[in-house]
């Protein structure tokens, strides 16, 4: 089926040909196939070609898709009275944030708008960036902070601090399984005869289907994903809170507990494709000019986490999440009767927390150690459900 969607320009599409030149190379190398995984991994970060590598706008009306600090700078303040309550109450937290794959860098300009406000401003905030791209342009969004960001390029082995990470666990490459006649198969990435990408599947040894509950009983042509990148990152995260004196991880991200995720009617798997705010399933429309997401298996991300020291602080719905840590109260800064600032704010806490948008679709997993986790921040809790 052909997908009626905007047609990107010519440069655009240069590169996107480029890329699919670069990824056909390694299937040949290969031997004819590759792991999805690897595909994701290439459309979203070759250098100069892959999606979050490029130089076109990702995120906010003139990108792909708008995360919640493209809609709302409650979320960012709302985070910030959590952190700095956070490490106010902890003695082993410092007075340290760092964020994990910054966006356009509003988050972080937020975040440190609110607590400069209150006079809380942390000692250094950190900022894990591997596009160049998105670096540059959060270096000019925080240009007024000076000094206060640092940039890293990998995760330090131990950190003491607050730490945040906003859709970062769904952007991370993912393996395909489906479910064959004789057990279950690895979808990977072939060439046609005539050069274009598509789907083959083939027998594996090392695929982590343990992730999946029931494996064993889920129907011939089920298709699902498994997220070894995600739970590595997740592993590598819980090592430095462990390492550190006391730290709080927030990750916000669309997802599942494993119960919910490996559902018998999810049996085309979460996998979706993001181009100018179009949501569609095929991975192979412009590779380098789409996003590639997949819904979260939380209880994956929580029991990698408590495997290697950490402890699961709360794990709730975003819109539960956000009203326990006080978005309802700061949002009443403004008042009603100032309708130009106060509707637009309104509308945005609204798409936030309302489970018709993204208050139930979304999650948010804390994870952490030494930590005094706020008590009406269990109000709803589903720790148990994971």
């Amino acid at each position: 089926m052909q997908l009626q969607l905007p047609e990107p320009g010519a440069d655009a599409q240069l590169a996107s040909h480029t890329l699919q030149q670069l990824i056909a190379g390694e299937i040949a190398a290969a031997g004819g196939w590759i792991t999805f995984e690897r595909y994701m991994e290439l459309a979203l970060y070759a250098p100069q070609v892959g999606y979050y590598s490029g130089g076109s706008a990702k995120l906010g009306k003139d990108g792909d898709f708008t995360t919640a600090p493209e809609i709302s700078p409650l979320f960012g303040a709302t985070l910030a009275h959590l952190a700095a309550e956070v490490i106010a109450a902890s003695p082993a937290v410092e007075n340290v944030l760092l964020e994990f794959g910054a966006g356009t860098g509003k988050l972080a300009r937020d975040i440190l708008t609110e607590l400069q406000a209150g006079g809380q401003l942390p000692v250094r905030y950190f900022i894990v960036e591997i596009s160049a791209q998105l670096r540059a342009r959060q270096q000019e969004t925080l240009a007024a902070f000076g000094d206060l960001v640092e940039w890293l390029d990998t995760l330090p082995e131990r950190f003491s601090g607050v730490v945040v990470g906003n859709e970062v666990l769904d952007a991370m490459p993912v393996r395909l399984a489906v479910k064959g006649a004789e057990g279950w198969l690895e979808r990977g990435v072939i060439c046609d005869a005539s050069g274009r990408l598509q789907f083959g599947d083939r027998a594996v040894a090392d695929l982590p289907v343990g992730q999946i509950p029931d494996a064993d009983t889920l129907p011939q042509g089920y298709l699902t994903e498994v997220a070894p990148v995600a739970i590595a990152f997740m592993r590598t995260l819980a090592r430095m809170v462990a390492a550190g004196s006391g730290a709080a991880v927030i990750l916000p991200d669309y997802g599942f507990p494993a119960a919910e995720y490996y559902l018998q009617d999810r049996d085309q798997g979460t996998l979706m494709c993001h181009y100018r705010h179009h949501a569609h399933t095929d991975p192979f429309y412009w590779p380098g000019l789409q996003d590639l997401t997949a819904h979260v298996d939380f209880t994956a991300m929580a029991v990698a986490a408590v495997e290697e020291g950490a402890e699961v602080l709360a794990y709730t719905s975003q819109g539960a999440f956000l009203l326990n840590a006080g978005i309802g109260e700061l949002l009443l800064r403004t008042s009603p009767e100032d309708s130009v600032r106060y509707l637009p704010l309104a509308n945005g806490m609204q798409k936030l927390i309302s489970p018709a948008e993204m208050g139930e679709l979304f999650k948010v997993l804390a994870i952490g150690k030494n930590v005094e986790w706020p008590q009406r921040m269990l109000r709803h809790d589903r720790t148990h459900r994971l």
